[in-house]
């Protein structure tokens, strides 16, 4: 499969592109935030739910085959961040694993408001933008993992 490459500019985009990142790994000391730059980066291990299609049995006899599942290494950068606030216990330990659930964005004057990155285990990032920019690019090799995630996605 070839590697995704997805912008959002507006909250619908910010939906679907959340969509590929729910349940992406990340540790605490890779996240950036380049005030200088107005740019937050997000470097993190996606899990590929576009491809996480359980095997069907086929015949009477035959047991399926155990499924296999694919993460891949990517990076989701925001631009026209203005702050970056981290909320939640997660962020004492640099060493920490974040579970990314979903992306959010709560509106402000338009164009501008906040989007929210809510990870596992009720941490968070808030971050202040001018307005939507948002891309996420897979950057690496693919692996194969056994492990499918499984929970209820948040409100």
């Amino acid at each position: 499969m070839p590697a995704l490459r997805l912008m959002a500019i507006d909250a619908d985009d910010l939906r679907i592109l959340s969509a590929y990142c729910q349940d992406a790994v990340t540790r605490v000391e890779e996240l950036q935030f380049l005030a200088p730059e107005k740019r937050f980066i997000l470097p993190m291990n996606r899990f590929v739910w576009e491809q996480a299609v359980e095997p069907q049995r086929r015949g009477f006899f035959r047991r399926a085959a155990p499924p296999t599942f694919e993460r891949r290494r990517a990076v989701l950068h925001f631009d026209r961040v203005l702050g970056a606030k981290r909320l939640g216990p997660a962020f004492s330990d640099p060493q920490a694993v974040l579970s990314l659930l979903d992306i959010r964005f709560l509106p402000g004057d338009a164009p501008s408001g906040t989007v929210e990155l809510v990870f596992a285990a009720g941490s968070a990032i808030r971050l202040d933008v001018e307005v939507i920019e948002a891309q996420l690019t897979d950057v690496g090799g693919a692996w194969a993992t056994a492990a499918r995630p499984d929970h209820d996605r948040p409100d």
